[in-house]
């Protein structure tokens, strides 16, 4: 699933970057910078509440097993045959929980972000379509949608690594297999 999300969100800058060149005119193309940012943002908001849902479900399960394991019952659906000692295990996977809160937390924000300095550098092209804001205006809100694309692409990238070898180890821990989560 990392694998596919780093996909999705190269595209994204790969449709923001065309997206910005169009606007400056280095990339002559059929359609101008309007035409190509309809489809590009509704492909960032996508994308990004793709990203969130992801690192919000890893947290959440590695919270579920965590409970699991606190509470003692419903130890079936974590092991065939339950230990005695759940020590080691509770542990392991309070690590794993904690790791998890920081992917969400370093990521999340950034997505929340980019939909809305998106959605308001849009909202303004259109303003300034129709002479309701200066071009300065939807200009600044959109490289701040660049920036924060930009920082959020790194932190993402970062952490959909640290996620997917995060999600290995509880599912190798438990034996549980790959395509369930």
């Amino acid at each position: 699933m990392a694998y596919l999300l780093r996909s999705l969100i190269v595209l994204m800058v790969v449709g923001m970057a065309f997206t910005t060149l169009s606007a400056h005119h280095v990339v002559v193309l059929e359609l101008g910078h309007i035409q190509l940012a309809i489809p590009a943002y509704l492909y960032t908001l996508f994308t990004q509440a793709f990203v969130m849902f992801y690192f919000i479900g890893v947290a959440r399960l590695t919270n579920n097993v965590q409970t699991i394991l606190q509470s003692g019952t419903q130890l079936k659906e974590l092991f065939e045959d339950p230990p005695q000692d759940l020590t080691p295990y509770l542990k392991q996977v309070k690590r794993m929980t904690y790791e998890a809160d920081t992917c969400k937390r370093q990521t999340v924000p950034w997505s929340i972000l980019m939909i809305v300095l998106g959605m308001l550098g849009f909202l303004l092209g259109g303003a300034h379509d129709t002479s309701l804001v200066s071009k300065s205006v939807h200009s600044g809100v959109v490289y701040g949608f660049l920036v924060a694309m930009t920082i959020g692409f790194f932190r993402q990238w970062y952490y959909l690594g640290k996620s997917h070898k995060l999600l290995r180890k509880l599912k190798t821990l438990f034996e549980i297999p790959d395509a369930q989560m």
